[in-house]
C-alpha cells in the first residue's frame, strides 16, 4: 500500500512541476500553441520612475518590442487602412484677365508637387466655369493629386468697395484668407504670375522652421538696397532694410487669428480683423502698392512674427534687370519664378516669357525633358542679349531636378 502511495505523490508532484513549465511556455512565448491562434507577447512591468521612450525599448532584454514593430509594419503591408496624409494648401486670386495666367501657375505646383495640393481659387464669378472647365479636362492621373475650391470674391460688406479698387482689381482679398478659411490651418498664397520650379512641398517645409512667434514667412523686396523702392521711396513704415514683396506668402493662419498686432494707432494689441480697415484709413493716401504695403506696415511693428526666406523663393525681374542680385539663386538656381510687371506677355524680358510659354504648351504625360526643358533651353539661348537671359542657368538649374520626378508619377503608356 505504501509503494502505491509514494507512487501517487511522485506522479502528482510530476503533474505539477509539468503544468508550471508549459504555463511559463505560453505566458513567455510569441509562437502559438499547436501552430495556429493568435500570438502572445509578454510585455514586461514597467519599471517604477522609468519613461517609455526609444531608450527604455532596445537591447536584448526587450527583444518583445522588436517583435511588436515588426508585427505593426506586417499590418500596413497587409494593406490595413491608415490615416491619409493631410493636404498641402494653396490659394491664389484671380480677376480679369488673369485666367489662363492662373491655369498655369496651378500647373506647375501640380506637376512637381509631391503631397496631395488642395487648391483654394478667389475669382470674379464669370471666371468660375472656366476655371473649372480647364481643371476638369486634365487627365485622372494628374487630377487625382489636387483638389480644387473655387470661391466668389468677398470683401467685409461695408467697406467692399474700396477694398477691391486698393492697387490691383481684387488683389487685396489674399488679406482676408484668415478670416474666410477658418478651418485652414496654414497655406501658401502665391499671385497668379507665379512659376513654381521646385515642388511646393520645399516651400511648405518652412513651417516646421517657425519658431513659437513666428506666423508669416516671405522674401524681401530687394536684396540690394541701393535699387530698392521701399527705402527709397515709401513714405509709410516698412519690414526691415528693403520691405516685403507678398507676391508667395506662406501664412499660419491659425496664429495670426489668434494674435493681438502692434500697431501705431492704439496702445493695445489689434487682433487681425480690427487691424485691416483702421490701417488702410490711416495710410490710404500714403501707400503705393496696396496690401503689400499694408503688410509692410504691420510687420514693420511686429518683426518676430514674421521669417525671411532667401530670394530664390521668389525670384523677379528687379533680381537680374541691372544684372543678378540674388545670392541664394546664384548659389542654388531659382525656385520660385514671379513674373511681376507682365513680364510673361510682353517682350521685356524674353526670358521670364520663355519659361511661362514652355510651362503653358507643356502636354501633361509628355516626355518632360524632349517636351519641355529642350524646347526651354533653345528659347532662352535667344534671350541672352538681356541681363535677365545671361542669368538663364538660374532658370533651369532646379527645373532640371524637378523635371526628373515628373516621368516617375506618370502612369504606364503616358
Amino acid at each position: 500500500m505504501r509503494r502505491y502511495i509514494r507512487a501517487l505523490l511522485l506522479c502528482t508532484v510530476f503533474a505539477v512541476f509539468s503544468g508550471l513549465y508549459v504555463y511559463s511556455k505560453l505566458v513567455y512565448s510569441d509562437e502559438p500553441v499547436g501552430g495556429n491562434g493568435p500570438k502572445r507577447v509578454f510585455i514586461p512591468p514597467r519599471v517604477p520612475g522609468g519613461r517609455r521612450g526609444a531608450a527604455d525599448k532596445t537591447g536584448p532584454q526587450n527583444h518583445w518590442y522588436n517583435r511588436y514593430i515588426m508585427r505593426q509594419r506586417g499590418q500596413v503591408e497587409a494593406g490595413l487602412p491608415s490615416r491619409p496624409e493631410p493636404p498641402m494648401h494653396l490659394a491664389v486670386v484671380a480677376c480679369g484677365e488673369r485666367l489662363e495666367e492662373t491655369i498655369t501657375m496651378i500647373k506647375s505646383a501640380v506637376l512637381f508637387s509631391i503631397k496631395r495640393l488642395s487648391v483654394h481659387i478667389f475669382a470674379e464669378d464669370q471666371l468660375h466655369a472656366s476655371f473649372m472647365e480647364a481643371l476638369e479636362s486634365w487627365p485622372d492621373f494628374i487630377r487625382s493629386r489636387f483638389n480644387y475650391t473655387v470661391y466668389s470674391i468677398s470683401f467685409p460688406s461695408e467697406n467692399a468697395a474700396e477694398w477691391k479698387k486698393l492697387f490691383k482689381p481684387c488683389a487685396s482679398q489674399r488679406l482676408f484668407l484668415p478670416l474666410i478659411l477658418k478651418d485652414v490651418d496654414s497655406i501658401v498664397y502665391v499671385d497668379s504670375d507665379i512659376l513654381f520650379l521646385q515642388p511646393v512641398d520645399r516651400l511648405w517645409a518652412f513651417l516646421a522652421r517657425f519658431n513659437s512667434s513666428q506666423l508669416a514667412a516671405m522674401a524681401p523686396e530687394h536684396e540690394e538696397p541701393r535699387i530698392a523702392w521701399y527705402n527709397r521711396f515709401a513714405r509709410h513704415p516698412f519690414y526691415g532694410r528693403t520691405g516685403i514683396n507678398s507676391g508667395v506668402m506662406l501664412m499660419n493662419m491659425t496664429r495670426m487669428r489668434s494674435m493681438f498686432f502692434k500697431n501705431d494707432m492704439t496702445a493695445v494689441g489689434l487682433r487681425w480683423e480690427e487691424l485691416l480697415m483702421p490701417l488702410l484709413q490711416k495710410y490710404k493716401l500714403n501707400i503705393t502698392w496696396g496690401d503689400q504695403d499694408l503688410l509692410n506696415i504691420i510687420f514693420h511693428h511686429n518683426p518676430e512674427c514674421l521669417l525671411e526666406f532667401p530670394c530664390q523663393w521668389n525670384y523677379r525681374p528687379d533680381h537680374c534687370i541691372y544684372g543678378s542680385n540674388c545670392a541664394s539663386a546664384e548659389e542654388d538656381g531659382i525656385y520660385i519664378l514671379h513674373g511681376n510687371r507682365g513680364v510673361y506677355h510682353d517682350n521685356k524680358q524674353p526670358a521670364f516669357r520663355a519659361v511661362y510659354e514652355a510651362i503653358r504648351k507643356y502636354s501633361f504625360g509628355a516626355d518632360p525633358v524632349t517636351a519641355l526643358l529642350d524646347p526651354l533651353e533653345q528659347e532662352l539661348l535667344k534671350t541672352t542679349h538681356t541681363y535677365c537671359g545671361k542669368s538663364y542657368p538660374l532658370l533651369t538649374k532646379r527645373l532640371k531636378h524637378s523635371l526628373e520626378n515628373v516621368n516617375r508619377k506618370a502612369p504606364r503608356g503616358q
